[in-house]
C-alpha cells in the first residue's frame, strides 16, 4: 500500500461510535493507510441513525465531505441500517459499507480509490444472525484477523483481536463493554441493526484499560447499549460488580464511570459497588425514558414514579452527592395529559442533575411506529418545550444545591489566566456540564479537591481547597 493513500475519519453520534472509529483507524493503519484530515483520498463518515435529527446531520456531513473533492464512504449505524437504500438515495457517496466490512476496511478503501464498485448490503435483523451460545458469542466478537507486528501506537489485540488507535488526546477515554442489545423497547430500532448483546471478556477490558492508562488516560467511561446487561451472556450476572473494582485498580486510572444503566436491572449489589468503590464515580446514568406506568408498559419497559423514586432514594442513601442523569421521551403514542403530568410530577421530585428531553418520532421497523393514538406534532412540540423549560430550571436548582460542597475535579483543559475546566465525579463527559476551577499550576489529568462557590445552569465554579 502506498503511503500516499490517506483517509480521514469523521465521527457522529455517541461514545460507542467514537470507539468504533478508533478501531477503524487502527485497522486502517495496520493495513498501511495513513490518517490525514487535511488532504485525504477518502473520507469515512461514521454515521448515526438514532433519531431524525441525527440522520439529517449524517446526510449533511456526507454531502459536505463530498464537496471536498475526496471520495466519501458512509459507515456506522445509518449506513448499516439502510444499506442499499442509502446508497441509492446518496450517489455522492462512493460506497456505503456494513459493520461486516470493518474487518477489511483497508481493502474496502483500496477498492474505493481504485474505482471498483462496492455492492451495498441489504439490511437484515442482526438479532437473528446466530443463537446466543458460547461458540456464537466468540464468533460474533472475533471481528478482526491477526495483523502480526502492529504499527507503533496501536492497542494490543482485544475483544478479541480488536485494534484501537486514539484519535484525540486528553485524560478521558471510552471503553466499550459490549456490543448490541437484547431489550425490545417498542420505540428503539438499535437492536435490529446492532445485533444481540455480546459482552467483551473481563481480561480483554482490563488489558485495554492498561493500554489506555499507559497513554495518559485517567478516567475510563464504560459504554455499551445497556451496561447493566454486562456478563449475562458470559453466565455471570455479577460480572460488572467484579469488573469495576479491577478497572479502578489499574495503575494510572483515577476514575471509572459507568454509563447506560437500565433502572429495572440495577441490582442492589451493583448499586453498592458503583456508590461505594474507591475510584468508581458515584454516577448513575439511568435510562428512565418516562415515569408513567402505562406509558412505560407501551414502551415495553418497567417502572412507575414510586419505584423510580425509591431507586433514587437508595442511591442517595449510599452516596448522597451522587450524580444522576436521564433522558425522557415526550409525546409517546397514547400519552394522555394525565400521563404527561405524572412525568412532570416525577421530575419535580427526582432532583436529577441532567435531564435530556426528546420528542417522540416514528422509527421504521419498531413496534411503536404501528401503535395507535399518535399525537399531533404541535402537541408533541408543546410538551417538549414545557418539559425542556422545566428541566432547565430543575437542573439549575440541583447545581445550586452543590454550592458549599467539596468535589474532586478532573482537570481537562487550561483556560488561561488561572482558570481550568474539568469535571466532578457527578458529571459525565460532554453532556453533563463542567466545573471551572481557579488555581495555579494545574495540569490536564490532575484530580484536585475544590469547593463549589457558584453555579451557572448545570455548570459549577469552584476554588481549590487548601489543606488535607
Amino acid at each position: 500500500m502506498s503511503s500516499r493513500r490517506t483517509a480521514s475519519l469523521i465521527t457522529l453520534g455517541c461514545a460507542r461510535n467514537e470507539v468504533d472509529s478508533e478501531e477503524l483507524a487502527a485497522r486502517l493503519e495496520a493495513a498501511g493507510w495513513r490518517l490525514d484530515d487535511d488532504h485525504p483520498d477518502v473520507v469515512v463518515v461514521n454515521t448515526c441513525g438514532f433519531i431524525d435529527s441525527a440522520k439529517k446531520d449524517s446526510i449533511d456531513t456526507l454531502l459536505a465531505a463530498a464537496d471536498s473533492g475526496a471520495k466519501v464512504v458512509a459507515a456506522g449505524c445509518m449506513a448499516e441500517r439502510y444499506g442499499k437504500e442509502l446508497a441509492d438515495a446518496l450517489p455522492e457517496a462512493a460506497a456505503v459499507i456494513s459493520f461486516d466490512d470493518y474487518t477489511d476496511i483497508g481493502g474496502r478503501l483500496d477498492d474505493v480509490v481504485a474505482g471498483r464498485s462496492l455492492t451495498p448490503h441489504t439490511p437484515r435483523d442482526r438479532r437473528t444472525l446466530l443463537p446466543i451460545t458460547p461458540v456464537a458469542r466468540t464468533q460474533r466478537a472475533a471481528h478482526v484477523p491477526g495483523h502480526g507486528e502492529l504499527p507503533a501506537g496501536l492497542a494490543p489485540a482485544s475483544g478479541p483481536r480488536t485494534l484501537r488507535k486514539r484519535l484525540s488526546g486528553g485524560p478521558v477515554a471510552s471503553l466499550k463493554l459490549a456490543s448490541g442489545c437484547d431489550r425490545r423497547c417498542s420505540f428503539c430500532a438499535i437492536p435490529a441493526f446492532r445485533g444481540a448483546y455480546v459482552s467483551r471478556l473481563p481480561e480483554e477490558l482490563l488489558a485495554e484499560a492498561e493500554w489506555l492508562a499507559a497513554r495518559g488516560v485517567k478516567e475510563l467511561v464504560l459504554v455499551s447499549e445497556n451496561s447493566t446487561s454486562y456478563g449475562k451472556d458470559l453466565g455471570d450476572l455479577r460480572a460488572l460488580e467484579k469488573l469495576l473494582p479491577a478497572l479502578a485498580a489499574v495503575d494510572g486510572v483515577e476514575r471509572v464511570r459507568v454509563s447506560y444503566l437500565q433502572p429495572a436491572e440495577l441490582r442492589p449489589g451493583l448499586l453498592e459497588v458503583i456508590a461505594g468503590t474507591e475510584g468508581v464515580a458515584p454516577y448513575f446514568d439511568l435510562s428512565f425514558q418516562h415515569a408513567s406506568g402505562p406509558v412505560l408498559r407501551r414502551m415495553r419497559r418497567f417502572g412507575d414514579p414510586a419505584r423510580f423514586l425509591d431507586l433514587l432514594e437508595s442511591v442517595r442513601a449510599l452516596a448522597p452527592e451522587a450524580g444522576v442523569r436521564s433522558n425522557f421521551i415526550a409525546g409517546f403514542p397514547g400519552e394522555t395529559e394525565a400521563e404527561f403530568a405524572e412525568l412532570v410530577g416525577f421530575l419535580d421530585q427526582a432532583r436529577l442533575d441532567v435531564i435530556g428531553v426528546f420528542g417522540y418520532s416514528d422509527e421504521e421497523g419498531t413496534e411503536a411506529a404501528g401503535l395507535g393514538g399518535k399525537l399531533d406534532q404541535d402537541v408533541i412540540g408543546e410538551r417538549v418545550a414545557a418539559l425542556s423549560e422545566l428541566a432547565e430550571e430543575l437542573t439549575a436548582q440541583r447545581a445550586e444545591e452543590r454550592i458549599g460542597t467539596e468535589i474532586e475535579v478532573l482537570v481537562e483543559e487550561d483556560l488561561g489566566d488561572g482558570g481550568y475546566e474539568g469535571r466532578a465525579a457527578h458529571q459525565g463527559p460532554e453532556v453533563d456540564g463542567s466545573v471551572t476551577v481557579q488555581g495555579i499550576g494545574l495540569v490536564p489529568g490532575q484530580i484536585v479537591r475544590a469547593m463549589v462557590v457558584d453555579a451557572e445552569g448545570v455548570d459549577l465554579i469552584a476554588r481549590i481547597k487548601a489543606g488535607p
